[in-house]
């Protein structure tokens, strides 16, 4: 429920969960301890956290600790921390016992779905996966 209402939220205000352009984001504020979280992994380029309105039995965040309001806005200099975050993901889903069937997710832009302009990655994977549609549909 409450990613749906930071959802609306990020569409009322054209799109931009942030308070102003230099405020820091939600995770910025989680990085420097202001607001708690559940820590599953961190490293010096990246955290990764339990997401508070889960959309699978596993749902976690891969967050830089730079930050990059959407993945459009990376350039050439961001490619060495791109790269890290989807080595993080293998990493995370191993310590989570995921790492056969797992999804990678980025959202782009709030009709994407995109709700706090930090880029994040998801990882979403769990028993009855597919019964919770989450199943590609791509196959």
């Amino acid at each position: 429920m409450l990613g749906f209402i930071l959802y609306c939220a990020a569409l009322a205000l054209g799109g931009k969960f942030v308070t102003a352009n230099n405020d820091p984001s939600i995770f910025e504020r989680i990085m420097a301890g202001e607001i708690p979280s559940e820590m599953i992994y961190e490293d010096d380029q990246a955290i990764v956290i339990k997401d508070i309105n889960p959309q699978a039995p596993t749902h976690v965040l891969i967050i830089p600790r730079v930050k990059i309001p959407k993945l459009v806005d990376a350039n050439d200099t961001h490619q060495a921390l791109l790269g890290h975050l989807l080595l993080v993901a293998g990493k995370v889903a191993g310590l989570l016992g995921c790492a056969d069937a797992f999804r990678l997710v980025i959202n782009n832009g709030a009709a994407a779905g995109q709700t706090v302009f930090h880029l994040h990655l998801h990882i979403l994977a769990g028993k009855g996966f597919s019964e919770a549609g989450l199943a590609s549909p791509f196959n």
